[in-house]
């Protein structure tokens, strides 16, 4: 520089360099090239950290998390673009008798109302071709080896693979657990689309009822391994989630809650009537009436009933459902004043609902408990087992006002709150009234609204931030492992 005239600036410290960094040796070159090394690691592993950290806040502040059940901002009301979604439902919801059937029936129905194409595939008994302008798809089933009434399919054939693929969906949705799911998983892989599974039946409280305990640990590892390769976990109460959460099957903010829902007009005081109290009492129409509606299976706690009824002999109480438990019940409960009337639908089912004078259930298992909502939409007050999602239908802040919880298994607990509902017709219609109010929040439309459009706008988000991480190390190990074939040498 100096030989072209130019002037130069120095910018060597003032203070005296040490001879032994102004001439390093070898080793000192060594020993400074790993401190910085490990700095620089250092450095890195602090950038992914708070990456990660400001990931996961982001990801909290615009996520709906599992206990908070309320209503997000406006943006549940805004209109989306129609999607093709593909339903995997099983046992069928058109067919087999259970709590999620009116919520899937209801949630086809609301999806075509609100643009969007709908395919379901189904297991094959009782399956329509269509149903509310949703095409049908009906997979061969067979039945559950422990509990026969439930029908499963794999659904993987090719005929079904097909049928998807030419729907091109731009999301699947599969209920959960089951033998379906693993079918709707591999073809949301070969197509590569996102999947939610929502969580309907919580499989190993019921394992011990019907077959060997050691099962229950294969279970949630099953669970576990599909609930992991979702995009995205519904589940019907924060109980529910929570579990799951604690089990390690999803993330936090991969857990979400599929809102209740309850036909408010199809279940109405308006249908008490005194023809069906008649039937449900065996014609002891002046005596105190309990009713139970839903499946009739050992997992549901009804030998309960049978200490219920000796301590409350001037009661009558009716069972309105059937299932794989129904004689064995009716041979526990001889010589008591009790009805089985077996499987009332529509109409009938209303009237069953409203001419009680009080519902009880002692469910210890259910994942939300859809009777309880159809019976306090009926204008009946609930009695019911503090377990499972039920909670969440009756909160502690209600308890008393919309409804009665007991301590599981506590019969004394349980006929305390009776005698208070039957000593008194004007309480127990403030507390039917009051939880039919509190129902009459929570309706189908809304709660399919806001799946479609948050819920669902969560999951393709997850689905596209996994695909741009997997092209990461897609990437990273192409770097690391050329493909590339060596040139032969000349």
């Amino acid at each position: 520089m100096a030989l072209l005239g130019l002037k130069t600036t120095s910018y060597a410290p003032s203070c005296e360099i040490p001879e032994e960094l102004a001439r390093p040796s070898r080793h000192a070159c060594v020993r400074l090239g790993s401190q910085f090394s490990s700095q620089r690691v250092l450095l890195n592993k602090n950038l992914c950290l708070r990456r990660r950290e400001c990931t996961a806040l982001q990801v909290r502040a615009s996520a709906s998390v599992v206990p908070a059940a309320v209503d997000t901002p406006a943006s549940n009301n805004v209109a989306h673009k129609p999607r093709r979604i593909a339903l995997f439902v099983e046992p069928s919801p058109f067919a087999y008798i259970s709590g999620y059937k009116n919520r899937f029936q209801n949630f086809i129905k609301y999806l075509k109302e609100m643009g969007d194409e709908v395919i379901v595939v189904t297991t094959h008994v009782g399956a329509p071709e269509h149903y509310h302008g949703a095409k049908v798809v009906p997979s061969w089933s067979f039945p559950c080896p422990w509990y026969k009434v439930v029908p499963l399919s794999l659904a993987l054939s090719p005929r079904i693979i097909m049928e998807v693929a030419k729907f091109k969906p731009d999301i699947i949705h599969a209920s959960s657990p089951g033998v379906m799911v693993l079918g709707a998983l591999i073809i949301a892989k070969l197509l590569q689309v996102p999947l939610v599974l929502s969580y309907h039946t919580h499989v190993p409280s019921y394992i011990p009822k019907y077959t060997f305990s050691w099962l229950v640990k294969p279970m949630w590892l099953i669970i576990k391994m599909l609930h992991r390769a979702a995009d995205l976990t519904l589940v019907t109460s924060s109980v529910v989630g929570k579990e799951l959460q604690a089990a390690g099957a999803s993330a936090a903010y991969k857990i979400r809650l599929w809102r209740k829902g309850v036909d408010s007009e199809s279940f109405n005081p308006r249908y008490k009537s005194a023809t069906m109290r008649s039937r449900l009492s065996n014609g002891e129409i002046d005596k105190p009436l309990i009713v139970h509606v839903g499946r009739l299976g050992a997992e549901k706690n009804l030998d309960f009933f049978k200490q219920l009824m000796e301590r409350m002999p001037d009661v009558r109480l009716a069972f309105v459902g059937d299932g794989p438990y129904r004689q064995e019940l009716k041979n526990m409960l001889e010589g008591m004043p009790v009805v089985f009337t077996g499987m009332l639908q529509g109409e009938e089912l209303s009237q069953a609902y409203a001419s009680g004078d009080v519902f009880v259930t002692p469910s210890e298992s259910e994942t939300l408990g859809l009777v309880v909502l159809e019976a306090m939409a009926s204008g009946v007050p609930i009695v019911a087992a503090r377990a499972g999602g039920i909670p969440d239908i009756i909160p502690a802040n209600q308890e008393g006002e919309t409804g009665f919880l007991y301590t599981p298994g506590d019969v004394e607990d349980c006929v305390s709150k009776l005698h208070a509902l039957f000593s008194s017709e004007e309480f127990r219609e403030r507390i039917g009234a009051a939880g039919r109010l509190e129902v009459e929040k929570h309706d189908w439309r809304a709660a399919t609204r806001h799946v479609r459009n948050e819920e669902y706008n969560a999951a393709i988000l997850f689905w596209r931030r996994r695909r741009r991480q997997l092209g990461r190390w897609l990437t990273y190990l192409c770097r690391w492992f050329p493909m590339g074939r060596p040139e032969p040498a000349a």
